[in-house]
């Protein structure tokens, strides 16, 4: 590994350079290291079981002494929803925006962590001193309030992190991005900007959040007779607050279904983001004592989500809400990226039913900024160096491209990977080294127990199933006192395969009694023996690889 410089700038990104989720970049310099967002990441479809992901910290565990705290630019799950793992093995303080805030303390009450992690509320405009680092929060617009670009002061030079951004010009709550301050920062010299890459391949801006409420205008007019179902994410408190809009306007009351939309608005109605509009929401209970039409519930499960309340409408699962064949189910939503499956599961579960499903274009508007918007970011940063952040590898690349339209030296214009070490020096940038990088995986109450060894097992019992062996030896004879009994699962129907099953029980008996015929007693190699002998039968009959699990019961009678 090249020798590391202590007084010189580093960033560390350890997660949101892979995949869209566990964003988390360490900046160092000297003694100080601060770390920007604390994010989960969603299981991929074949880590079966798992819950999410969250950032490996080995680096930071470390480096534990140097660090002056989290920066968090805004409260969605790929960017606080590892903070109560992560805080449990790191002691630092949380600096962020109040309803991030809010989010983050949520969830420290859950897992019963409020008393152990310091945490502070940072407003607009406000800089902190963290070691050598001084850190100064900027108003931005993104599809949840409060969020917030950073400007990183180090003796280095000032690096630009927007976060998760887009510029709406009409907010539909409090003000614009602040693009004056973006302005200011280039006057006095950006050493490097770390910008939103999420729709780096769209080309023109992108919409007002209020382009929203026309389309939800023409709904709730055209279906006035019927009632409203609309899923939209419980993060989107601008969009749930035109819902409300639209409601008072047309005199529905709005009751509010899944735990996170309880959660966010709940926390958004606390802080006076959401104006209720003289008592428009109304609790489930109230549900009963107005007719459907008079009615529009917002939920969760826009993206398919098994667990959502809008799928569990769909499956007749839930427990206080029915679909009739008269409602109107609009998806406020764009389905992310691997989600179009489940989402379309959803709709045609609910088209059975009978339901009106309403997927158009115009029911939603990304939180992030298009090419044109990420543009003029740069014409106003002007930072030495470009360097793409939150998005997959091809988003990051059409980052790059469009970087360098603009006007940024190729060689400015920085790709990373999780784990690399992007040190500065007076004249360049470059990569010196690498850290430990990865997805620790959270199953249930586990973290980091589930590693690609236990994924390859569930792998195969999701394709193959299970055969087990089972029988049972006397301890110093060697003599085979019952069994062998062979039990599967998820690999053929017992009842339909007798005659394999047979063929299979004769199988493990001639590879048990080989291994005693040559005095091999030991129970690990009869096992070996019957698993290997058993898989190439299985194999030969079936063109199939279950698990072989040969047990064996030790008896001293």
């Amino acid at each position: 590994m090249k020798k590391l410089h202590k007084d010189r700038l580093k960033i560390i990104p350890l997660g949101g350079l892979e995949c869209v989720g566990m964003n988390m970049t360490a900046f160092e310099y000297g003694d100080s290291i601060i770390v920007v967002d604390c994010g989960l990441a969603f299981p991929e479809d074949d880590m079966f079981g798992v819950d999410f992901v969250i950032p490996d910290i080995t680096y930071l565990k470390e480096n534990a002494d140097k660090i002056k705290g989290f920066v968090i630019t805004h409260g969605h799950e790929d960017h606080i929803g590892a903070v109560p793992y992560i805080f449990k093995e790191l002691k630092t303080t949380i600096y962020t925006t109040k309803l991030t805030m809010t989010l983050i303390e949520k969830k420290l009450e859950e897992h019963e962590m409020m008393k152990t992690v310091k945490r502070r509320v940072i407003k607009y405009g406000q800089t902190i001193t963290l070691g050598d680092f001084r850190v100064e929060f900027i108003k931005t617009n993104h599809s949840i309030q409060d969020a917030a670009a950073l400007a990183i002061y180090s003796p280095a030079g000032i690096v630009v992190h927007t976060g998760d951004f887009k510029i709406d010009y009409t907010p539909v709550y409090g003000d614009i991005i602040d693009l004056q301050r973006f302005a200011e920062l280039g006057k006095k010299g950006v050493l490097a900007l770390l910008c939103d890459s999420t729709n780096a391949d769209r080309p023109g801006f992108t919409p007002s959040e209020r382009t929203v409420g026309a389309t939800l205008d023409r709904i709730f007019n055209e279906y006035k007779k019927r009632r409203l179902i609309i899923a939209t994410f419980a993060s989107n408190v601008d969009r749930v607050q035109q819902i409300i809009n639209m409601a008072a306007k047309y005199k529905r009351k709005v009751c509010l279904q899944g735990r996170s939309m309880l959660s966010v608005i709940g926390a958004a109605i606390e802080l006076g983001y959401i104006d209720d509009h003289a008592n428009t929401i109304i609790d489930m209970e109230e549900l009963n004592n107005y007719s459907p039409e008079k009615v529009v519930l917002i939920t969760t499960g826009s993206q398919g989500e098994g667990m959502a309340a809008l799928s569990r409408m769909a499956a007749n699962t839930h427990k206080k809400v029915t679909i009739v064949p008269n409602d109107v189910v609009v998806f406020s939503s764009h389905p992310i990226p691997g989600n179009e499956k489940a989402v379309y599961n959803t709709v045609n579960a609910l088209c059975d039913i009978g339901a009106k499903v309403i997927l158009e274009d115009s029911t939603h508007v990304s939180g992030h900024a298009c090419q044109e918007d990420i543009k003029l970011i740069y014409e106003l940063v002007k930072p030495k160096y470009a360097i793409p952040v939150h998005g997959e590898r091809h988003h990051l690349r059409a980052h790059a491209e469009l970087a360098a339209s603009i006007g940024i030296d190729k060689k400015n214009i920085i790709l990373l990977h999780d784990g690399d070490v992007l040190e500065f020096s007076e004249k360049k940038a470059e990569v010196k080294a690498q850290v430990p990088c990865g997805g620790v995986l959270v199953d249930g109450l586990g973290v980091g127990d589930v590693g690609q060894t236990v994924l390859r097992d569930r792998h195969r019992l999701a394709q193959d199933g299970i055969v087990m062996v089972v029988l049972t030896m006397e301890a110093y004879s060697g003599q085979v006192v019952a069994g062998p009994d062979i039990i599967s699962r998820g690999f053929v129907y017992v009842k339909e395969a007798e005659g394999l099953m047979d063929e299979a029980t004769d199988v493990v008996i001639d590879a048990l009694y080989r291994c005693l015929d040559k005095n091999q007693t030991g129970w690990g190699k009869i096992k070996n023996a019957i698993k290997e002998d058993l898989s190439d039968f299985i194999w030969k009959r079936t063109n199939r690889k279950p698990m072989i699990l040969p047990i064996i019961m030790e008896t001293t009678f």
